[in-house]
């Protein structure tokens, strides 16, 4: 199978809007003041104040997972999950503009995730979702790409099989995937399992199709919203996922 890899643009520089509010002066205007030949000049009204735009910060975003997001990062899915121990999610597509700040661009969509929830130390078989704020980077799939700017290694490895907890098939889970930089070497293929924090930290948490049902640890999304993801994802905007439950992602 081949696969796509290319070198990230540098960080794009956020634009600053210089905002002013200006008035023309009046001709002075004669008026008597009582006197002989006396007059005086009224004095020009007050500029209007001009209130800055403020810069929209992603809602369900709370300081502490705001300050993980770099600068350069233009692109944010934020997967919200109902609870700490719920597999049912939502996930909403954001874009930064540079004088408004973030704004949501597509979703709420309906998303999954592992058996047991969320943790922030996540473990190799834990069935629970790693929080946290991670950098989406590579792409893949059974099934052509879709018209991802990802690099996107296609091939027969992606083929899931088996069951699922409820008994439903895996079959397709697999058919495109984004690899979610947790525990894993950016850059590379979906497929490649090196693993930097240690195989015990676990690794291999995707964004995939959605097959029915809890994950292992991966974030599931209905297969047409994952091909819009895909197509949507701009390796120049510096995209990353922000994932959790309600609670930690608001921290």
């Amino acid at each position: 199978m081949s696969f796509r890899t290319g070198v990230l643009p540098a960080a794009l520089l956020a634009a600053g809007l210089l905002l002013t509010g200006c008035a023309t002066e009046p001709s002075p205007r004669s008026v008597s003041n009582g006197s002989e030949g006396g007059s005086i000049g009224r004095s020009a009204p007050e500029p209007p104040t001009v209130v800055p735009v403020r810069a929209e910060e992603i809602p369900a975003l709370g300081p502490k997972t705001r300050g993980q997001i770099p600068d350069a990062t233009r692109q944010a899915i934020v997967v919200t999950g109902e609870s700490p121990r719920s597999n049912r999610s939502t996930a909403v597509l954001y874009e930064r503009d540079p004088v408004r700040g973030w704004q949501p661009v597509s979703g709420p969509w309906p998303a999954r995730n592992a058996l047991r929830g969320w943790t922030d130390d996540h473990r190799q078989g834990d069935l629970r979702s790693p929080v946290g704020v991670f950098g989406l980077t590579d792409a893949g799939g059974r099934l052509p790409d879709p018209g991802t700017k990802l690099p996107y290694d296609r091939g027969p490895a992606f083929s899931a099989r088996g069951t699922g907890f409820d008994g439903q098939a895996l079959a397709g889970a697999f058919d495109f995937v984004v690899a979610v930089n947790y525990n894993r070497k950016p850059g590379t293929t979906p497929l490649d399992w090196t693993r930097p924090l240690g195989a015990s930290k676990g690794g291999g948490i995707w964004i995939h199709v959605d097959h029915g049902g809890a994950t292992q640890g991966c974030v599931a999304l209905p297969r047409a919203r994952m091909k819009e993801l895909l197509r949507w994802l701009d390796p120049a905007k510096h995209p990353l996922v922000a994932m959790g439950d309600a609670a930690a992602l608001a921290r």
